[in-house]
């Protein structure tokens, strides 16, 4: 049974040709896979993140303006998005993020399917004042309403779901890119070589919690490794600024980097530490675990689900308990390498971007239903 290729539209990401974040990794990954599987994927990228180009790894690239401001940039640009949607003949509209989820209900008043991919609930972060996150709440609640069906990337987001509002999401986990193990090149330039460093790679906003990884290392005999942070702001310039406030000589703000350098990063780091006081699904922590690095992370339950037993877990904003396990760890190598081992068997186990591709496919063609199929 043959089926004829889909045309889909993605909305919601900054765009594709730099992975800023889970969504625009999502786009790239994806959107790659399904082009390879035949389906015409369309991305909606904003004008001044993605270069000028008709396409990019298969996907075709539609670039469209948006509001630089931290509240009105994902809104003004999806909603522009969605009217150029609608006059187009896509099979499945996918939204990325809560914060575009209002809009879904639009193309399904022309007859379109949607679909709403969750990634977190954003309300949770810091960052937003008490307008935004009653907005967000209410992009929550819209993700579970306005779309034809709604995608989760966790566990914890679907049990989520299904207790507030009655209805059980698709369940289809990211995944890391692939790993490309490197030995200390680049990274010499800012004087980093292997085991030298503690890393933390993420966006650099209150909800990763830095400001309690900076305070647990404070006192603490590092070994002469240095910590760095890798990742750049998210409308978070104020919070950045009293992390640099915070920090001692030893820490090293790098920003956001390319691809190469951030293989080199988890090639070579000592561990790495991800303090979040609330997740998604951390694709930094799956490309940690991809490349086979020793992981600390909080216990949220979003983290242990992908790290399972392969990490070392602390209590979430407790600096004490942090403090005691990178202690532990800054005194034995030998447990560090044990944890390096699980990483790469558990990744290689249980995570991969065919999968969200292929169960992506089945998803759109449950929904799309049995008609858009060809003998």
């Amino acid at each position: 049974m043959n089926r004829r290729p889909l045309r889909v539209a993605f909305i919601g990401g900054r765009g594709v040709g730099g992975a800023y974040s889970g969504i625009e990794t999502y786009y790239e990954e994806v959107g790659s896979r399904l082009a390879q599987r035949g389906h015409e994927v369309t991305a909606y990228c904003r004008s001044y993140f993605t270069p000028e180009v008709g396409s990019y790894r298969g996907i075709r690239v539609r670039r469209l303006p948006s509001l630089r401001s931290k509240h009105l940039e994902t809104m003004t640009h999806s909603l522009l998005s969605t009217a150029d949607s609608i006059r187009h003949r896509f099979d499945i509209i996918q939204y990325h993020a809560i914060g575009s989820a209002p809009l879904a209900l639009l193309p399904r008043l022309w007859g379109r399917t949607t679909l709403v991919s969750v990634r977190g609930l954003d309300w949770q972060r810091a960052k937003w004042g008490k307008g935004a996150r009653a907005f967000l709440r209410l992009g929550e609640w819209a993700s579970a309403r306005c779309p034809t069906a709604t995608v989760v990337v966790s566990g914890a987001l679907h049990r989520h779901y299904a207790k507030n509002y009655g209805r059980a999401p698709h369940f289809i986990p990211n995944a890391p890119p692939p790993a490309v193990p490197a030995p200390a090149r680049l990274i010499r330039d800012y004087g980093l070589a292997k085991d030298g460093f503690l890393l933390f790679a993420g966006r650099l906003s209150p909800e990763k919690g830095v400001h309690t990884l900076l305070e647990a290392l404070r006192p603490l005999d590092s070994h002469g490794k240095k910590l760095v942070l890798a990742g750049g702001s998210s409308y978070s310039d104020g919070y950045i600024d009293v992390l640099r406030q915070a920090a001692g000589e030893h820490v090293l703000f790098i920003g956001s980097v390319g691809r190469e350098t951030m293989g080199e990063l988890y090639s070579n780091c000592y561990a790495y530490i991800l303090p979040s006081a609330m997740e998604g699904l951390s694709v930094g922590l799956l490309e940690a675990l991809s490349y086979g690095a020793c992981i600390v992370t909080t216990d949220i339950p979003e983290n242990l689900e992908v790290a399972e037993e392969c990490a070392v877990p602390f209590r979430s904003r407790d600096v004490e308990d942090l403090r005691a396990k990178l202690e532990t760890l800054l005194r034995d190598p030998a447990l560090v390498r044990s944890y390096e081992a699980k990483a790469k068997a558990h990744i290689r186990q249980h995570y991969s971007w065919d999968r969200v591709a292929k169960n992506t496919e089945a998803v759109y063609l449950e929904l799309l239903g049995s008609g858009r199929r060809r003998g």
